[in-house]
């Protein structure tokens, strides 16, 4: 067997590894801790910490494709829980006169530095993949249709990745045969292969798995997802059993959760006492002169794991029967003048935050549905239910995306459970921080079917 050359890009990480152990333990010396005669094992216990954080944290488990959004929370995670361990120190080994002050500030300049060290290295390693050429993988892609065009588009767009695609071979050729495809790899030193399980027979994979692994190539299969939304499997082994997930979800870890509820409440309690406490009785009063009726609108609607709960909003339309059973359509005459001011500017769903303070929605999530219109989509449309995973929220991935409003198709309902489906695989805090930015600004410049 013609075995591939090793790389040195196998030692980018232990080497970025190192260098955050040498910032930790260098730093030290500019802080007064109050550690004279165990500051060599201080030294040693913090490095140690840092290792098994890091490994149980997957700290180091940056990749070429990895964007930028996806290591700010291995930043934080890494940081909250490297600086418990740390303060736990001072317990453990009996330190009464260490500096906690002192403490703070130094772990507070590492996590700039450390910062500052993660984001400069990966900008520069895109940078010499995409200028210099350099950490180069050279990938073929076996199979021809929509996603392994796409994929290989993205080979060809995306040179900060450090793919190089050397060719494509068409499974539906009658002369196609998985030799040529051996020979071209061992010919061309081939790095990666990707292949489309859906035109590959059994068989065929079996034999592509024996050379890759026999030839020490990578081997990366493209899922036949023709209407499955996604694939972001979860490998774990039960013993030594091993066993797929069809998916895995972020806020289903507890520090994620922790970190997103504290978020919540402190946000929704900011809006409440800075916004809600002043607008609400101006807005009282106008709705109350233009039409008889409560000032609040109260709605059954599903949440997590499918629960009802009552949705408030500030009331945008004349008391009427079909207000639980029909959605807001352009030019309803429902709708007040006063109402349809507050729906423009998405002010009608500020009581919500009480929802989201309460516990029942969040701040960012899927948006919530009619109890009646839930149950109609969840029949009609695949992998609908999905969405009730994670709480629902005020607003969501798929409303600043363009799919918010009344549904009038049901390409509009599909898309917005892609949407919703994509965020509750790929959480994160600054995706939340993202997405409510992006709503802010599309409020103040309003939008097609904002009524």
């Amino acid at each position: 067997m013609d075995y591939k050359k090793g790389r040195y890009s196998n030692l980018i990480k232990p080497l970025f590894g190192l260098m955050d152990l040498v910032i930790l333990s260098m730093t030290i010396f500019y802080f007064e801790i109050n550690l004279k005669d165990n500051l060599c094992f201080f030294i040693v216990y913090i490095n140690f910490a840092w290792i098994i954080i890091s490994l149980k944290n997957s700290f180091y488990n940056v990749n070429r494709n990895t964007r930028l959004i996806q290591i700010l929370p291995l930043l934080f995670r890494q940081m909250i829980l490297f600086s418990i361990i740390v303060y736990a120190f001072i317990g453990f080994f009996k330190q009464p006169i260490m500096s906690r002050l002192a403490l703070g500030n130094y772990l507070l300049i590492i996590f700039l530095l450390i910062c500052v060290f993660k984001f400069l290295t990966t900008f520069l390693l895109k940078k010499y993949r995409t200028v210099l050429r350099g950490n180069i993988r050279k990938v073929i892609v076996i199979g021809d249709n929509d996603k392994s065009r796409q994929l290989i588009r993205t080979f060809n767009t995306r040179i900060d990745f450090g793919y190089k695609f050397e060719a494509n071979f068409d499974t539906r050729r009658k002369d196609f045969l998985l030799d040529d495809c051996f020979n071209y790899i061992i010919e061309n030193s081939i790095d990666e292969i990707y292949f489309s399980v859906a035109e590959l027979s059994n068989k065929q994979i079996n034999r592509l798995i024996d050379f890759a692994d026999n030839n020490l190539r990578e081997l990366k299969f493209i899922p036949d997802n023709k209407d499955i939304y996604s694939k972001k499997l979860k490998y774990e082994y039960y013993d030594y059993i091993p066993v797929l997930s069809l998916r895995a979800i972020p806020l289903q870890e507890s520090v994620n959760k922790f970190v997103k509820r504290l978020f919540d409440i402190l946000f929704s309690l900011f809006i409440i006492v800075f916004v809600l406490s002043w607008l609400t009785p101006i807005l009282a009063i106008l709705i109350r002169i233009e039409s008889k009726g409560p000032v609040f609108f109260k709605q059954s609607r599903n949440g997590f794991n499918y629960q009802e709960f009552d949705c408030f909003k500030f009331r945008s339309m004349t008391p009427n029967k079909n207000a639980h059973l029909h959605q807001a359509t352009k030019g309803d005459l429902r709708i007040t003048k006063v109402g349809s001011f507050i729906r423009k500017t998405s002010i009608d769903e500020l009581p919500q935050f009480f929802n989201v303070l309460f516990g029942d929605m969040s701040v960012v999530g899927p948006r919530p549905h009619m109890v009646s219109h839930t149950n109609m989509y969840a029949q009609r449309i695949d992998k609908f239910m999905v969405r009730h995973f994670v709480k629902p929220g005020i607003t969501g991935l798929a409303q600043v995306s363009g799919f918010r409003g009344e549904v009038e198709t049901d390409n509009d309902i599909i898309n917005r459970v892609k949407y919703d489906i994509f965020y509750i695989e790929n959480w994160s805090l600054l995706l939340d921080v993202k997405i409510i930015i992006q709503t802010l600004s599309n409020a103040l410049k309003g939008e097609e079917k904002a009524y």
